[in-house]
């Protein structure tokens, strides 16, 4: 009689909660990040930020300042307590904020992107992240493409790295080819690309309004018209039908806009498809196959029937994924942000749609 063996067969758990996709680490302090660094790169590290276009009252929550000190996203215990433990997040995607790509020197950037890389891996990712709540972000500096390939390589591997990232400053819209090996390098491996607002106007990168803003609160407005311009490059280059496992995340550059700018370019299609015949059905339905959006920063009209109309418009059910951009100061809450939503609806927003979407 042929013996009978018992397996066990491993299946993942799935936890439950609400996932937050742009959850804000930070360093203790310069130092850290300039130790994961080699010379030269290491003596001309001295941090970074996006320049000029800073907020003048205040970026982030004064609550959310560690008690024992430091900046605010720097300690992982009390964000533990005033976000994961607070709303009973099941994940929090990380997204640090290198500010690597507006360097002349690409070299200097990659350096700065790998660093970052280190850094997240070996604390939020390892050290702080004895229950799987963090995952990461691989991020990469869109400056020297295949440099960026080779670093999504690197870390392809890692069990919590789960996308890649770069700011939205560039200088040339992201559908052109030279940041092909970066999405060829993100479809092998499986990763989405996130784009995050920062570095637009700053260093090298090109300003996407017509010329620089006189203030904060009109550079601020403005940040989705980066993402809008990115998108359309997506589309009309084909990068979709190139790549057809590659797919994006538009992260806080703001959610209402996305229906009416693809209504315009499905209408401009119609005409101009000559132009751009690699594109095998309309704009709008490469949507849900590739892109999510992420939900702060949250345009909300005065009455909420009008903010569910315009999900209903967006496909929200599949493409809006939740994000509380903690612990800057236009913190969404998941308990304050949205209206009273359907059941079905709030738990695609705030759980199933991201996932799915980074097959948690």
């Amino acid at each position: 009689m042929e013996q009978q063996t018992d397996t066990k067969v491993e299946q993942k758990t799935i936890r439950t909660g609400l996932i937050d996709c742009d959850v804000h680490p930070y360093p203790r302090s310069t130092e850290e990040i300039r130790s994961y660094m080699k010379k030269p790169w290491r003596d001309r590290y001295n941090g970074g930020g996006r320049g000029f276009f800073g907020n003048p009252v205040q970026g982030d929550r004064v609550d959310a300042r560690p008690p024992q000190g430091g900046s605010s996203g720097s300690d992982p215990d009390f964000l533990r307590k005033q976000l994961i433990d607070e709303y009973g997040h099941a994940y929090a995607i990380l997204m640090p904020r290198a500010f690597c790509n507006l360097h002349p020197d690409p070299d200097f950037g990659t350096a700065i992107a790998a660093a970052y890389n280190d850094w997240l891996a070996d604390t939020w990712l390892s050290k702080y992240n004895h229950d799987g709540v963090f995952k990461g972000s691989i991020t990469v500096n869109t400056q020297d493409p295949l440099a960026a390939a080779r670093e999504i390589e690197r870390w392809a591997g890692h069990p919590h790295f789960v996308q890649v990232m770069t700011d939205s400053g560039a200088r040339s819209p992201f559908g052109q080819r030279e940041y092909y090996p970066i999405y060829e390098a993100c479809e092998k491996f499986g990763l989405p690309f996130a784009i995050h607002p920062g570095t637009d106007g700053m260093g090298i990168n090109t300003q996407p309004s017509p010329g620089y803003p006189t203030h904060y609160i009109e550079w601020h407005t403005c940040l989705s018209l980066g993402f809008q311009s990115h998108l359309v490059s997506f589309m009309t280059e084909g990068v979709f039908e190139r790549f057809p496992g590659f797919k994006i995340v538009l992260v806080e550059g703001g959610v209402s806009w996305l229906a009416p700018l693809m209504w315009r370019l499905d209408a401009e299609y119609k005409a101009l498809r000559s132009e751009v015949p690699w594109l095998k059905r309309r704009p709008t339905e490469y949507l849900r196959d590739h892109v999510r959006i992420t939900s702060q920063p949250l345009e909300r009209p005065d009455k909420d029937d009008h903010l569910l109309q315009i999900f209903d418009m967006m496909d929200a059910e599949h493409l809006l994924m939740f994000s509380s951009d903690y612990p800057h100061w236009d913190f969404d809450s998941p308990t304050r942000a949205f209206p009273k939503l359907p059941e079905a609806l709030r738990r695609r927003i705030f759980f199933e749609n991201a996932l799915e979407f980074y097959k948690l």
